[in-house]
């Protein structure tokens, strides 16, 4: 490893103890190199499906990684989390496995699918406007009078090194076939998951360039590593990328970001809505908007990836029926 990242909040080696934690639990999502898709685009492409893994998301190795790290005499608190449904389904399912109770604050328009799935995993859900209330101020509040653990979506060392055991099956998979990976793209909304993936790739392939993705106006990381600081994206309303709506990157995840990722990339809803549909027609694969962002930025043209071989994350795969009908449509 270098200097460098030996230096940053986040390491390589706590990324190896979180992929202890987790294996017996985690499912090791693999490698996929559809020939279709290289084709389309010049390079030769691998997906990394975590809308295979255990709550359709990626969200459940940084989850259960945190609640690994909650000492015996602090469970009986329970944990609260704020999400808008992939980072509540994955903390709810970890503290079923934990037998710790979960709260999760969530927006009143989250998708149905989702605040239904976490509630099925035994959580209690906590409704809030996400117009006219702030759900992190909510969350401490709950947790305050509880006693319990507050468990962040993505600014917490514990959290990105468990999203960063996607980034070292990643290296480890190129490895075992001999190649190297020039370019590997994840999505990002407070930017967890790219920092884990950037420390333990960068580990491993130092000249390998690391990207987040992000829907077109809400590009806070781009926005940002182009500044060389923190910057709010200027985006109002939704995106159909609901999972991909924080305002600014977080100061951890940023300090990972701002000397390990090369550049931010994003997609339109229309490009990410034929990426969505390109991965069922053509891949099979059911992901949700926000989990295609980086494959529709790869499609559409936005990366530089002729003769290359490049990585793109599918972080996730929980979409709405009715949503979904309609993209694939």
């Amino acid at each position: 490893m270098t200097d460098q990242s030996q230096a940053l909040p986040v390491t390589s080696q706590d990324i190896d103890a979180a992929a202890r934690v987790i294996a017996p639990f985690a499912v090791r999502t693999p490698l996929l190199s559809p020939p279709v898709l290289s084709e389309r685009v010049g390079a030769r492409v691998f997906l990394k499906p975590e809308l295979l893994q255990r709550t359709g998301s990626f969200k459940f190795r940084g989850a259960f990684n945190k609640l690994s790290s909650i000492p015996l005499s602090a469970r009986g608190g329970g944990v609260v989390a704020f999400s808008s449904g992939n980072h509540a389904q994955g903390v709810a399912a970890a503290a079923q496995l934990l037998k710790m109770q979960a709260t999760i604050v969530m927006p009143a328009d989250a998708p149905l699918s989702k605040r239904e799935r976490t509630k099925a995993y035994g959580a209690e859900v906590v409704l809030y406007d996400r117009d006219r209330e702030d759900r992190e101020a909510i969350a401490r509040d709950i947790a305050g009078k509880r006693g319990a653990t507050l468990v962040p979506p993505y600014d917490d060392p514990f959290v990105i090194a468990g999203q960063g055991t996607v980034g070292r099956e990643i290296a480890e998979d190129m490895a075992a076939l001999g190649l190297t990976p020039d370019i590997v793209v994840a999505p990002a909304s407070g930017g967890g998951l790219v920092a884990g993936i950037a420390t333990a790739v960068k580990a491993r392939y130092p000249q390998a360039q690391l990207m987040s993705a992000e829907p077109d106006g809400f590009d806070d990381h781009a926005r940002s590593l182009r500044a060389g600081k923190r910057e709010p994206h200027r985006a109002e309303g939704r995106t159909i990328c609901d999972a991909l709506m924080a305002s600014i990157p977080g100061e951890i995840t940023f300090a990972i970001n701002s000397r390990l990722l090369s550049q931010g990339v994003t997609a339109t809803d229309a490009e990410v809505g034929t990426a969505v549909g390109f991965a069922f027609r053509e891949l099979k694969l059911v992901v949700e908007p926000g989990g295609a962002v980086g494959l529709a930025a790869l499609l559409a043209g936005h990366i530089d990836a002729k003769a290359k071989n490049v990585v793109i994350v599918l972080s996730g795969g929980n979409v709405d029926a009715d949503l979904f009908a309609k993209l694939i449509g």
